[in-house]
């Protein structure tokens, strides 16, 4: 499976990708929310891992528009922020973003709740 990983911070975006990559999927790299767009759009990633605050869009921007359109609707969606203040859980909760983790994180714990997001949309889709 196909994972993008759209993160500004190289440590943090190198961190997410080798637990992704140990773990099995085949990762695609974003440090902006503008490439991040694009290559959802052009690679058909079978789920996205998303920093809210980039440069360009940020990781709101990104899900409103992925979310508008009908071919990525339902492409599952894990925030992974700095900003977990409640409304900012539940902003992105409502534009439908799947899990929503704060940092700092555990790789392990997120590629176990990717993983799991992964698999309902299978079951759903």
């Amino acid at each position: 499976m196909k994972i993008l990983v759209a993160e500004d911070s190289p440590t943090v975006r190198r961190l997410v990708c080798t637990r992704l990559v140990t773990d099995g999927y085949e990762v695609i790299e974003a440090h902006d929310g503008e490439r991040a767009l694009a290559l959802a759009l052009s690679e058909r990633p079978d789920a996205l891992v998303l920093d809210k605050v980039m440069p360009k869009l940020d990781g709101f921007e990104v899900v409103r528009r992925l979310r508008e359109r009908d071919d990525t609707r339902s492409v599952p969606i894990v925030m992974l922020t700095e900003h977990s203040a409640e409304q900012d859980v539940l902003d992105g909760l409502g534009l439908g973003v799947d899990e929503y983790m704060p940092k700092p994180f555990s790789p392990r714990e997120l590629s176990v709740r990717l993983g799991r997001i992964l698999v309902r949309a299978e079951r759903d889709g």
